[in-house]
């Protein structure tokens, strides 16, 4: 199921939901929240969303945490509807392809 991203799939409940967006930050887990620092903080900034940054560029390959972060503030940096619209393109792409699964 990881590989093929359909452990993702009950989140799409939050989107309908309002809780998530399609498109933002990886929700953070609670032992990251734990952790954060003043930066980390800037990630929540925008609504975590199904797919993003992260799972478009390096997915199961990125593994420090500040990596992550650099994306999802980056995300927030480049956002406009038509990057969202390409984030989900290049998402449907990377779960077709397999790239960065598991």
């Amino acid at each position: 199921m990881r590989s093929s991203s359909l452990d993702e799939l009950p989140q799409f409940w939050n989107v309908l939901l309002g809780e998530m967006s399609l498109v933002g930050t990886r929700p953070p887990t609670a032992d990251e929240v734990m952790h954060y620092n003043q930066r980390h903080w800037q990630r929540l900034n925008v609504k975590p969303g199904l797919t993003g940054e992260w799972q478009i560029n390096g997915r199961s390959h990125i593994k420090d945490f500040e990596e992550v972060v650099d994306l999802d503030l980056q995300y927030q940096h480049r956002w406009h509807p038509m990057y969202d619209v390409f984030v989900i393109l290049k998402t449907i792409y990377v779960i077709v392809a397999r790239v960065g699964a598991f």
